[in-house]
């Protein structure tokens, strides 16, 4: 991504790097954030930015061929429903030398507070439970995120693992941040459960307080790259 691309954001929720690539792609460049959550949307929508806001979803993208220079997908791609067809679709809208970058989250093993607080709801109220928070982590496999490339296509895609770090301001805040997540623990538990989840999380996620009470883990991605021949 540079200067003046046009680029496509794919499952762009609220619109967080949808704003990092306008700020790449500069007033001579143009960007579209594409989601199929129009109450997302909504709050993307009232950012002070010059970004086209489409509600759609990514097995059917409602946009001609060979429009974008780049498409990016960021921590979507789990959620998708046909995931194959959701890549086809951004190589699809990509114009002849352009690029593709998706992320997605690397295995709940590997980021080791999600994975403590995994074993945490195992243990609290069961492994189905503790699968459902695991959900966004699905494909944390670099060998099926191939599999899902060659499906859809596209046979010299790489994927690639970068380190990152999750932040919050303390326990509190990550386990209602959890609580209000649709797709994982939102509406599974009851009220009771959650004040539960949060008195043990103080001692299981403990080891990963720092200053202050915040706390603070790695969480590393996966991310396939690809360039449309």
């Amino acid at each position: 991504m540079q200067n003046g691309d046009r680029v496509l954001d794919v499952g762009c929720g609220t619109g967080a790097l949808t704003l990092a690539a306008a700020e790449i792609a500069g007033p001579s460049g143009s960007v579209v954030g594409l989601d199929a959550n129009p109450e997302m949307l909504a709050v993307a929508r009232r950012k002070p930015v010059q970004i086209e806001w489409l509600e759609g979803t990514a097995e059917a993208l409602p946009l001609p061929n060979n429009s974008f220079d780049a498409v990016v997908s960021q921590f979507g791609l789990m959620f998708f429903e046909d995931k194959p067809n959701a890549l086809a679709e951004m190589m699809r809208v990509l114009r002849p030398g352009g690029r593709l970058a998706v992320a997605v989250c690397d295995a709940v093993e590997n980021s080791p507070g999600y994975g403590a607080f995994a074993l945490l709801l195992d243990r609290l109220f069961g492994k189905g439970v503790g699968d459902a928070f695991r959900a966004p982590f699905c494909l944390g496999d670099a060998g099926r995120l191939h599999e899902i490339c060659n499906e859809a296509g596209i046979a010299d895609a790489e994927v690639v693992r970068r380190n990152g770090k999750v932040r919050f301001k303390s326990i509190d805040a990550l386990v209602s941040t959890e609580r209000a997540c649709v797709w994982t623990l939102g509406g599974l538990l009851t009220n009771e459960q959650f004040e539960q989840l949060l008195k043990e999380s103080e001692t299981a996620l403990k080891p990963f307080v720092i200053d202050g009470g915040t706390i603070e883990f790695d969480m590393p991605s996966l991310i396939i790259k690809a360039r449309k021949s």
